[in-house]
């Protein structure tokens, strides 16, 4: 608004130096209900001392405009108001200080009325100068306090600040009681309404610049006036100093004429409400802290949300550092910290881009000597405020030169130290700073300052805890998961693992490729239930028993159905696991499973699924699909069967085995996710190992939500001129037989230094199969990069072994067959059995 002082107030002669008017608010009933600041120095009387007393023990004598003194004594001594309610009154006063002295004032009231246009109480103005002190100009000079006193906007009859009171007096009136506590009015104006809208007519000085210009205090001027009722207009705007803003209330009130009640006018009165907003700035800064502080399980990401959030609202640079047993999630030391310490910069924020004041980049490390700041903060526990008035915060700035190239070129003359503290535990500190042109800290500030910290320090706890977790977690499951895959010759692999990087902590899902007789392979992938490190720990003990299981040298659709016997019994037994260990119950533990086994003599692979998204497998033609199953239910559910697939797979087909992250996302479902794998998959590439990052690119974002396994397996084929077999009658004359077509079929691969050995075992087995099997019974030597020999029944007796005793004529052939092999064992097949012997080629001599 116009700060300078109207011609009509001039001419009233006020003097420009004279006091503000001391305003306050009495209740119907005559008691006092608000005291402004300039009332107590009017009358030496505090607010707390004054409310709720009767109005009329402060007044000593009263004369309306144009009546004797004594006109209105009350019996009792006791001077009262005189006029009727309705409308208000002014006039001249005598007033008793706190001291005992009269202070003479002119005295203005006017009645605040409700939306109802009843009486909810009344403001008095009093004010000391001229107009107090002479008698014939006291009406005049009455009057144009008034004027200053109550901003009126009208249409007709109200021409200026001298008409005001009159206006006023006639039945207007206005909510005065939220602000009359604290102060009186910076200002107030006159508003008329003309052919061009809503203007102002004349102003006390004190309104914040250009607020009657607005269009929103217009239109709310204009909504006074149809409406009849109190309403408040607020504004801000940036003030002296760069970590606060400036704000005024501005009240306004209908004024109603005094013979028709019309509202002819609208008066406003505009009050500082600086401290008000800044207070209220200050709870909002601690309840958005309380949502944006601690958003993420991540140290370094909590830390920067501290700094974000105070700058610039509480400070003008803001640092974290942390202890560098925090950033790795370790346990620090209790209590306070009373020596030189080394922390690590976290987080930094500013109001100039880069950060360029700061004298540590993130990451690095910094030494605090005891005497700076930050390191007494530390060794207190408690906040502390500092600044170039403090001689140790100078000495710690001289000692460094890059920090004092910062402290003089950006100008920091206030800080505030506050330690970041959570559950007894140190963790660092927070490091604010205000430049030139900003205010010095204050006590309030510090208090804001440790209470944020505070916030920040449980949200770093619980980050550094789940750091700490989620490292033990992982370290378990990467212990129980393949470091190397076993060498084969089946299929070609090449894998990945991703755990995930969200807040969901480490999964269970795992992998495994096992080797299995006659050059098969096994390819296993599954998923447990649940994160944490009981998943990691359910996964272990299945990838253990899957292993265990494999080398029983079950078919998969049997596999299963142990697996799923095995996750059944997973229980626990109550006395030997702590009772604050929360573990899951048997029926809590659950687990998906995808088992195949591919033969590369046969070309087969042969799968079962618990549960278990299906693979997708890629044809050297280029044809890309996914495999139909027929999935069983989840592992730990019992007493379904599980059954098995076969699938034809020429050489060179690529098998892609996954978890469910790969694939499932809150932006699209399974099936999109299936087909961005069969596109990925497609891809020209040159390697499996590229193609594992291919499809890893294609699939996820960068930070997935869930753990991740993928394993690729390309097949290959064992051709006809490494593979021999023959049909052997049940009879033993023809073991002799067998053992000349096993010499003369290594004579062709040249492996004539195994022939004793391999003569030996074609003796043994064939003559078990022929004495203790049925019919038909098979012979089949296979060259790979071992001699395999398997001799295969009808029965599904296994052989075993044991120890002879030094009489008997049999039981000693299984054994020389272990001692002579790298190793043997049986399967079950669907015709019975086979019995294999696996001997390492012989090194070819030059």
């Amino acid at each position: 608004m116009d700060t300078a002082r109207p011609a009509s107030e001039q001419a009233s002669g006020r003097h420009a130096d004279a006091a503000e008017p001391a305003t306050a608010t009495l209740s119907p009933q005559g008691l006092v209900t608000g005291w402004s600041e300039e009332a107590r120095r009017l009358l030496g009387h505090r607010a707390a001392d004054v409310v709720g007393r009767a109005a009329g023990d402060l007044l000593d004598s009263y004369e309306p405009s144009g009546a004797p003194y004594d006109t209105y004594r009350a019996p009792g001594g006791r001077a009262e108001l005189g006029g009727r309610a309705e409308l208000g009154g002014s006039g001249s006063a005598v007033l008793r200080h706190r001291d005992g002295h009269r202070v003479r004032v002119t005295l203005r009231w006017a009645p605040s009325l409700g939306a109802d246009g009843t009486t909810r109480g009344f403001v008095v103005t009093a004010t000391t100068g001229p107009a107090a002190d002479t008698g014939a100009g006291a009406d005049t000079a009455a009057d144009a306090d008034a004027a200053g006193d109550a901003d009126v906007a009208g249409d007709s009859g109200v021409t200026g600040p001298a008409d005001v009171a009159d206006a006023a007096s006639a039945g207007g009136g206005r909510r005065m009681v939220e602000w009359s506590h604290r102060q009186s009015p910076l200002g107030m104006s006159t508003f008329t309404k003309g052919p061009e809208g809503w203007r102002l007519d004349a102003s006390q000085s004190g309104d914040p610049p250009g607020e009657a210009a607005e269009e929103g205090f217009l239109r709310l001027v204009q909504q006074v006036a149809d409406e009849g009722r109190p309403m408040r207009y607020e504004r801000t705007a940036p003030g002296p100093f760069s970590s606060r803003q400036q704000a005024w209330i501005t009240e306004m009130w209908p004024v109603r004429d005094p013979a028709t009640g019309e509202v002819r006018a609208v008066g406003t009165a505009t009050f500082d409400s600086s401290e008000e907003h800044w207070a209220r700035q200050r709870l909002a800064l601690l309840n958005e802290a309380g949502t944006r502080i601690g958003s993420t399980l991540n140290v370094t990401r909590t830390a920067q949300e501290l700094a974000d959030l105070a700058v610039p609202r509480l400070a003008d640079f803001v640092s974290v550092d942390l202890l560098d047993s925090v950033l790795r999630g370790q346990e620090p030391a209790p209590g306070p910290l009373d020596s030189t310490v080394a922390l690590r910069r976290a987080a930094h924020q500013s109001t100039y881009e880069g950060v360029p004041e700061a004298a540590v980049p993130l990451g690095g490390l910094d030494s605090y000597p005891p005497f700076s700041p930050p390191a007494r903060a530390l060794a207190s526990g408690k906040p502390l405020l500092s600044g170039v008035g403090d001689p140790d915060y100078l000495r710690w700035v001289s000692e460094d030169a890059t920090r004092k190239d910062r402290v003089r070129r950006f100008g920091f003359h206030s800080i505030m130290s506050t330690p970041l503290r959570a559950r007894g535990i140190t963790l660092g500190v927070a490091f604010f700073a205000r430049r030139n042109g900003s205010r010095p800290f204050e006590p309030d500030d510090l208090v804001l300052a440790e209470e944020l910290a505070g916030r920040a320090a449980v949200g770093v706890d619980n980050a550094r805890r789940y750091t700490r977790e989620r490292t033990n977690a992982l370290t378990l499951q990467r212990s129980l998961l393949p470091r190397d895959l076993p060498r084969q010759a089946a299929v070609e692999v090449a894998y990945r693992y991703l755990p995930a990087g969200s807040g969901a902590g480490v999964g269970g899902d795992w992998f495994d490729v096992v080797p299995l007789s006659g050059t098969r392979v096994a390819l296993v992938v599954g998923d447990v239930v649940g994160h944490g490190l009981h998943a990691s720990a359910t996964m272990g003990r299945l990838r253990t028993a899957v292993r265990t299981l494999a080398d029983v040298d079950l078919p998969p659709d049997e596999l299963l159905t142990h697996l799923d016997d095995l996750v059944t019994h997973l229980t626990y037994d109550d006395e030997t696991v702590p009772e604050d260990l929360e573990m899951p119950s048997a029926a809590e533990i659950g687990a998906t499973c995808l088992y195949a086994v591919y033969d590369p003599v046969a070309r087969v692979c042969t799968l079962a699924s618990a549960g278990h998204p299906p693979p997708a497998v890629l044809y050297p033609d280029g044809k890309v699909g996914v495999v139909q199953l027929s999935p069983g239910p989840l592992l730990g559910v019992g007493g379904l069967p599980f059954e098995a697939t076969e699938v034809e797979l020429p050489e060179g087909s690529l098998l892609a085995f996954f978890t469910d992250g790969l694939i499932e996302a809150r932006d699209r479902d399974i099936g999109a996710g299936l087909d961005r794998l069969c596109e990925a998959l497609a891809s020209p590439v040159p390697s499996l190992e590229v193609t594992c990052d291919t499809v890893l690119k294609a699939l996820l974002p960068e930070t997935p939500a869930d753990d991740v396994a993928l394993l690729l397996a390309r097949t290959r084929a064992l051709h006809a001129d490494q593979v021999a077999a023959w049909s052997v009658p049940s009879d033993p004359a023809i073991v002799a037989d067998a053992r000349a077509q096993a010499s003369r079929q290594l004579a062709l691969w040249g492996l004539q230094e195994a022939a004793f050995v391999t003569e030996l075992v074609v003796s043994e087995l064939v003559t078990n199969a022929i004495r203790y099997g049925a019919v038909p019974i098979g012979l089949r030597l296979i060259r790979d990069r071992t001699l395999i020999c398997e001799v295969s029944d009808a029965s599904s007796t296994a052989p075993h072994l044991r120890r002879a005793r030094a009489y008997d004529e049999g039981g000693r052939g299984l054994h020389m067959v272990a001692q002579l092999t790298q190793g043997w064992g049986t399967r079950q097949t669907a015709t019975g059995k086979t019995i294999w012997a696996e001997q390492p080629l012989p090194v070819p001599t030059t």
